[in-house]
Protein backbone atom coordinates (compact mmCIF):
# COMPACT_ATOMS: atom_id res chain seq x y z
CA UNK A 1 0.00 0.00 0.00
CA UNK A 2 2.69 2.31 0.58
CA UNK A 3 4.58 1.90 -2.53
CA UNK A 4 1.04 2.71 -4.55
CA UNK A 5 1.06 6.02 -2.66
CA UNK A 6 4.10 6.60 -3.50
CA UNK A 7 3.66 6.03 -6.95
CA UNK A 8 0.71 8.32 -6.64
CA UNK A 9 2.24 10.85 -4.95
CA UNK A 10 4.98 11.18 -7.79
CA UNK A 11 2.82 11.00 -10.87
CA UNK A 12 1.35 14.25 -8.93
CA UNK A 13 4.71 15.64 -7.98
CA UNK A 14 5.64 14.74 -11.33
CA UNK A 15 7.29 17.81 -13.67
CA UNK A 16 7.72 18.49 -17.57
CA UNK A 17 11.35 18.04 -16.69
CA UNK A 18 10.81 14.63 -15.49
CA UNK A 19 8.18 13.76 -18.16
CA UNK A 20 11.55 14.16 -20.45
CA UNK A 21 13.62 11.08 -19.45
CA UNK A 22 12.05 8.12 -20.21
CA UNK A 23 14.72 6.31 -18.34
CA UNK A 24 13.58 7.86 -14.96
CA UNK A 25 10.41 7.24 -15.74
CA UNK A 26 10.58 3.29 -16.60
CA UNK A 27 11.66 2.54 -13.00
CA UNK A 28 9.39 5.07 -11.30
CA UNK A 29 6.53 4.06 -12.85
CA UNK A 30 7.57 0.60 -12.39
CA UNK A 31 7.73 -0.20 -16.08
CA UNK A 32 10.36 -2.35 -15.16
CA UNK A 33 8.38 -4.37 -12.80
CA UNK A 34 6.70 -6.72 -15.28
CA UNK A 35 8.46 -5.63 -18.43
CA UNK A 36 12.47 -6.40 -16.65
CA UNK A 37 15.23 -3.63 -15.88
CA UNK A 38 16.21 -3.14 -19.89
CA UNK A 39 12.42 -4.24 -21.45
CA UNK A 40 13.59 -7.57 -22.68
CA UNK A 41 13.00 -9.84 -19.57
CA UNK A 42 9.41 -9.77 -18.79
CA UNK A 43 8.22 -11.30 -14.99
CA UNK A 44 5.66 -13.34 -16.44
CA UNK A 45 5.98 -15.41 -19.91
CA UNK A 46 3.21 -14.34 -21.47
CA UNK A 47 4.07 -10.32 -20.79
CA UNK A 48 5.84 -8.72 -23.83
CA UNK A 49 10.00 -7.71 -24.55
CA UNK A 50 9.56 -4.33 -25.14
CA UNK A 51 12.97 -3.32 -25.47
CA UNK A 52 13.80 -2.24 -28.93
CA UNK A 53 9.36 -1.90 -29.68
CA UNK A 54 8.88 1.13 -32.42
CA UNK A 55 8.01 4.42 -30.88
CA UNK A 56 4.92 4.90 -32.22
CA UNK A 57 3.61 1.92 -32.04
CA UNK A 58 4.54 1.42 -28.31
CA UNK A 59 2.83 4.76 -27.67
CA UNK A 60 -0.37 4.02 -29.81
CA UNK A 61 -0.70 0.50 -27.64
CA UNK A 62 -0.61 2.40 -24.13
CA UNK A 63 -2.66 5.40 -25.48
CA UNK A 64 -4.86 2.73 -26.41
CA UNK A 65 -4.81 0.96 -22.98
CA UNK A 66 -5.43 4.11 -20.90
CA UNK A 67 -8.11 5.33 -23.10
CA UNK A 68 -10.22 1.82 -23.17
CA UNK A 69 -9.99 1.34 -26.83
CA UNK A 70 -7.25 -1.75 -26.30
CA UNK A 71 -8.94 -4.27 -23.57
CA UNK A 72 -7.89 -7.95 -24.71
CA UNK A 73 -5.06 -9.70 -23.63
CA UNK A 74 -2.66 -8.42 -20.60
CA UNK A 75 -3.75 -5.22 -21.17
CA UNK A 76 -6.04 -5.60 -17.57
CA UNK A 77 -2.78 -5.83 -15.91
CA UNK A 78 -1.41 -2.72 -17.86
CA UNK A 79 -4.68 -0.46 -17.44
CA UNK A 80 -4.27 -0.94 -13.81
CA UNK A 81 -1.00 1.43 -14.12
CA UNK A 82 -1.59 3.64 -17.29
CA UNK A 83 -3.58 6.54 -14.46
CA UNK A 84 0.09 7.06 -13.01
CA UNK A 85 1.54 8.75 -16.53
CA UNK A 86 0.75 11.30 -19.03
CA UNK A 87 0.67 11.87 -22.70
CA UNK A 88 4.30 13.23 -22.57
CA UNK A 89 5.57 10.99 -20.09
CA UNK A 90 4.00 8.06 -22.13
CA UNK A 91 5.90 9.63 -25.96
CA UNK A 92 9.03 9.75 -23.49
CA UNK A 93 8.48 6.19 -22.58
CA UNK A 94 7.98 4.80 -25.62
CA UNK A 95 11.07 6.69 -26.98
CA UNK A 96 13.53 5.04 -24.12
CA UNK A 97 11.54 1.64 -24.78
CA UNK A 98 12.71 1.91 -28.74
CA UNK A 99 16.54 2.60 -27.76
CA UNK A 100 16.32 -0.41 -25.14
CA UNK A 101 18.18 -3.47 -26.69
CA UNK A 102 16.13 -6.31 -27.40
Amino acid sequence: MKSAMALLLLAVLATPAMAADGAKLYTEKTCNACHGPAGNKPLMPDYPKIAGQNAKYAERQMLDIKSGARANGNSAAMKGVMHLVNDEEIKALADYISKLKP
